[in-house]
C-alpha cells in the first residue's frame, strides 16, 4: 500500500502503523475519490477497508470552520481534534492538536488497578517507585509530546492509590484519607523526583 500511495499519490502524505494509516487530502473530494481507489486497489488484492474504521475526518480548527460530521480520529493512542491554542503573544485560538485518547487513558488506569500497589504495604515508598517508574516514564515520553495536560487524570488517580497505600501502611494515617493525601504531599516536596509523575510536575497538594 506504502508504495501505491507514492507512486499514485505523491501529492498526499501519509502515515502507517501496522494496518492503521492517515492519508491527508486538502479537499472533501479528493479524499473521497482517493478512498475508492483504495478500496478498489486492496479489493485486488483480496483485502478490504474497515467499513467502521475507515472514515473522512475533517480537520476543525479556526482556518476550518465548516461542519462536518465527523471532525476527530485515533491513531496510536491519541486522539486528533479541535483544542484550545495559546501562540507565542499568549492569544487563544483553536488548533486541530493530538492528545492521549480516552482509551489509553482507560488502559493506563487499569493497569495502576492491576499492580494493586495499595496492597504492597510491605514495601516502602522506594520499593514502589522503583517498580513502576519504567511504566510511568514510558507513558509520559510517550504520551507527554502533546497536551500533556490530558494525562493529568491519570496520575491524579496514581497520587490517590499512593495515599491509599499510606492509609495501610501506617496506622496513624489509617481512615483519614485526606490526611494521607497530605502526607503524600508533604513526602512529594521533600522527595520530588522519587517518582517520575512528581518529577514531570503531577504531585500530590502538601496541605497545611
Amino acid at each position: 500500500m506504502d508504495e501505491w500511495l507514492r507512486r499514485n499519490y505523491p501529492h498526499n502524505p501519509f502515515e502507517r502503523y501496522a494496518d492503521d494509516s492517515v492519508v491527508h487530502c486538502k479537499t472533501e473530494k479528493e479524499a473521497q475519490d482517493l478512498r475508492d481507489a483504495l478500496e478498489e486497489r486492496l479489493s485486488e488484492c483480496g483485502l478490504e477497508l474497515h467499513p467502521e474504521k475507515t472514515k473522512i475526518v475533517y480537520c476543525k480548527d479556526d482556518g476550518r470552520r465548516e461542519n462536518y460530521p465527523i471532525t476527530k480520529f485515533d491513531f496510536l493512542g491519541y486522539t486528533f481534534r479541535s483544542r484550545r491554542s495559546r501562540n507565542r503573544w499568549g492569544k487563544y485560538f483553536v488548533n486541530f492538536l493530538p492528545a492521549v485518547s480516552n482509551r489509553a487513558k482507560k488502559e493506563m488506569r487499569q493497569e495502576l488497578r492491576i499492580w494493586k500497589i495499595h496492597l504492597r504495604s510491605d514495601k516502602s515508598l522506594t520499593d514502589i517507585s522503583r517498580m513502576i517508574n519504567p511504566m510511568l516514564r514510558g507513558w509520559i515520553n510517550y504520551y507527554g509530546k502533546f497536551y500533556k495536560s490530558e494525562l493529568y487524570c491519570v496520575f491524579r488517580h496514581l497520587n490517590r492509590i499512593l495515599a491509599r497505600w499510606a492509609t495501610r501502611k501506617y496506622k496513624r494515617l489509617k481512615g483519614h484519607s485526606r490526611k494521607a493525601e497530605y502526607w503524600l504531599g508533604r513526602f512529594a516536596e521533600r522527595e520530588p523526583s522519587l517518582f517520575y509523575h512528581w518529577y514531570w510536575g503531577i504531585k500530590p497538594a502538601a496541605g497545611q
